[in-house]
């Protein structure tokens, strides 16, 4: 498999080959496990890699991490199964009756989702395969019932009757003794089916016109369609491929492992997929394969030796990214900047101008909503109950990690999946301080922030040298890390356990903030501060800065401005702030589980932002009060949807821009209606020009 529009393989290949053949050595040399389970993880690490193959097609023509890649075979895996069973079709056939379901499945989802956000950023689109993974999970937990049955122990029997225990040993067996694989012909039928279709995929790819010109679309898509190439169509039939890819490769597993509902796009599973696209630069198709082979003998080396603790495997992997990031160059291709550009669509709140905001009664019923809100927020422990008023501490808590995304992903254009891993770190900094030294709550705020910010750090620094969703990619693997690994009391035990009392201790050594009450309005405090701060830093050079590297890097490098250095300063504020959020929502419980700050709610943290809308720092208190209020405040089940899948995507098929976009139409509405002000009115004010500056006149004049 050849890279996309290269004759040759670049020099950032080989060094993925490099990395990929360090993984192998390691495996051998260090994690070294029987011969037949090593045949047996490398043909699931076969399987891996058409979801990793799958997942590479749908980023090189649509620029999105597609987190529905897995479950896209869900749903044709069930009833290929189900018809292989219960109704007792024959092997081949139920195969391809199921590969036909998946391209349909596939070529419906992009006409009916994907394209109906053609025009929108690519973080919306992200998040839509978030809601879309939802879907394709209920659907394929459903399915089995229609025949009242329930494929979760169900495996389908192999047409091939063969079946072979490896019994010999070889040069990296361990001396504890064989594992009793048995490899039947499930396994024999992927050792083969796997790497053909992968190979029939590179075929297609670089021999067929359809496949030119399904690379020539992913390489410059406007100028494919300037040329008359059919884009969308194109882009269906991506679609359609890796949804026949991510199909074989649950049918497959099915056979071996039994069939994956609910836990094929499973984040281990995700994990592998995106270290290899990471490995591959998203682009070499070999590579990503190989690699996604590679990774899975590593986790399956390490969960041999260390049984009871699999999350070291998560670390290793993590260790291998970021060694690939460092050793590859970065980019300056045109491709990799439209990449990267495609990325930054958080537009800013635009403000009023000053003429309006001022006018009629606008100031007048403007600070009354202002003194209704502020009043309502303050006298909520005086309406609610304790449990009520415990959960609404806790999404002040979350909306302040959404704040942190709104300054990575909204001022800098960059994207995290791992923020709730550095408010991990600043949890258990803080609550380590309290426990231990009993150091002012005050203090153990600011030194959570500092460690969220050290750690932020340190993960940006290998990411940023390259464009597009590495850094993304690597905080993934930074939240899977810290939850398996870095946070985990069989390796640490620095930072309390989950059965410890983290306790709430007087402020500045007076003030109580113990009963709920009193730590609900220090929560208060503790927000409005840091509004008030990002709310200073953006109006200042260094948030100007920031969003000035964001929307023309080239521009900015062009007057002296370091467009590292000011990733980086996003980034660590960004940590920072993160890391605050955590130390109060640790304080806040009372205890420190480190299940609250892994990759889910990392995940669940970027939805929300998203949904609320980047463009403000008012979008994360939206997104957290959407996401939240709708699971904790709302007991009809009906509303709960809101939450869901299905919710998300209705909100960002309205909303593209999330709620803080709608907020500002109703704004605008209101402001049309209390000033019979025009549209063009609400155009922002422009900026002062100096007096000292020539007229045009006398310019041409000179």
């Amino acid at each position: 498999m050849r890279r996309w529009g290269a004759s040759r393989m670049p020099s950032s290949s080989a060094v993925a080959w490099c990395v990929v053949g360090a993984l192998v050595a390691v495996q051998l040399t260090w994690f070294g496990m029987p011969f037949g389970l090593w045949v047996d993880a490398a043909i699931k690490g076969l399987l891996s890699a058409m979801l990793a193959v799958g997942m590479a097609l749908v980023y090189r023509a649509n620029r999105v991490v597609n987190f529905a890649q897995a479950d896209l075979g869900t749903v044709p895996a069930a009833f290929a199964v189900s018809f292989l069973l219960f109704w007792g079709w024959p092997y081949l056939l139920a195969l391809g009756s199921g590969l036909v379901l998946a391209v349909v499945l596939g070529a419906t989802v992009e006409l009916a989702f994907i394209r109906r956000f053609r025009n929108s950023p690519r973080l919306v689109v992200t998040v839509a395969t978030l809601g879309i993974t939802q879907l394709l999970v209920v659907l394929g937990i459903l399915i089995p019932r229609w025949w009242g049955k329930n494929l979760v122990s169900e495996r389908p029997d192999p047409p091939v009757d063969w079946k072979f225990t490896p019994s010999f040993q070889w040069r990296f067996w361990e001396p504890s003794g064989p594992a009793q694989v048995i490899l039947s012909g499930n396994h024999l039928i992927a050792l083969f089916v796997a790497p053909a279709a992968m190979a029939l995929v590179a075929w297609f790819l670089t021999r067929s016109r359809l496949g030119t010109a399904i690379r020539a679309s992913a390489e410059r898509s406007d100028r494919a369609a300037m040329l008359g190439i059919p884009v969308g169509r194109l882009h269906t039939v991506v679609w359609a491929l890796a949804a026949a890819l991510a199909f074989l490769a649950l049918f497959l597993r099915s056979g071996i492992q039994g069939v994956p509902l609910g836990i094929a796009g499973s984040l281990p599973v995700l994990f592998v997929a995106l270290s290899a696209l990471v490995i591959g630069r998203m682009e070499h198709l070999g590579v990503v394969a190989v690699a996604a082979v590679a990774l899975t003998l590593l986790e399956f080396g390490v969960r041999w030796h260390y049984s009871d603790a699999p999350g070291v495997a998560y670390a290793l992997m993590a260790g291998a990214m970021f060694v690939a990031l460092l050793l590859q160059r970065g980019s300056s291709s045109r491709r990799d900047s439209d990449a990267t550009s495609s990325w930054r669509g958080a537009e800013e709140v635009r403000p009023l101008p000053t003429h309006l905001a001022n006018a009629g009664w606008v100031p007048t019923v403007r600070w009354t909503l202002l003194a209704v809100v502020v009043g309502g927020v303050v006298m909520l422990p005086r309406l609610v109950e304790v449990d009520t008023l415990i959960k609404a501490t806790a999404l002040i808590a979350f909306a302040i990690i959404g704040m942190s995304l709104v300054v990575l992903t909204g001022w800098s254009g960059q994207i995290s999946f791992g923020q709730m891993a550095l408010a991990g770190i600043g949890a258990a900094v803080s609550a380590t301080l309290t426990t231990r030294w009993q150091v002012d709550l005050s203090l153990t705020l600011l030194a959570g922030g500092a460690a969220g910010g050290v750690a932020a750090l340190v993960v940006g620094l290998p990411a940023l040298r390259l464009r597009g969703m590495y850094l993304a990619v690597t905080t993934f693997a930074l939240a899977l890390a810290t939850e398996s690994w870095l946070l985990n009391g069989r390796f640490f035990g620095w930072f309390p356990r989950p059965s410890a009392n983290v306790p709430r201790l007087p402020l500045f050594g007076r003030l109580d903030v113990d009963n709920t009450d009193a730590f609900y309005w220090y929560s208060l405090v503790v927000l409005a501060l840091v509004y008030l701060a990002l709310r200073g830093i953006r109006r200042a050079r260094p948030g100007r800065v920031i969003v000035a590297v964001r929307e023309n890097e080239r521009a900015a490098q062009s007057y002296s401005v370091g467009a590292v250095k000011a990733k980086l300063t996003a980034f660590v504020i960004s940590g920072c702030v993160a890391g605050v959020g955590g130390a109060l929502l640790v304080h806040g419980a009372t205890a420190f589980d480190v299940a609250n700050y892994g990759a889910g709610p990392s995940f669940d943290v970027f939805t929300s932002a998203v949904i609320g809308g980047l463009g403000s720092l008012g979008g994360a208190l939206l997104g957290a009060l959407y996401l939240r209020g709708t699971r904790w405040f709302i007991t009809d089940q009906a509303w709960q949807l809101l939450s869901t899948g299905f919710g998300v995507l209705l909100v960002l098929l309205v909303l593209p821009g999330g709620l803080g976009s709608l907020w500002v139409k109703l704004r605008d509405t209101a402001v049309r209606l209390l000033t019979g002000s025009k549209v063009d009115d609400l155009t922002p004010d422009a900026a002062p020009v100096a007096t000292d500056q020539p007229a045009p006149e006398e310019v041409s004049a000179r």
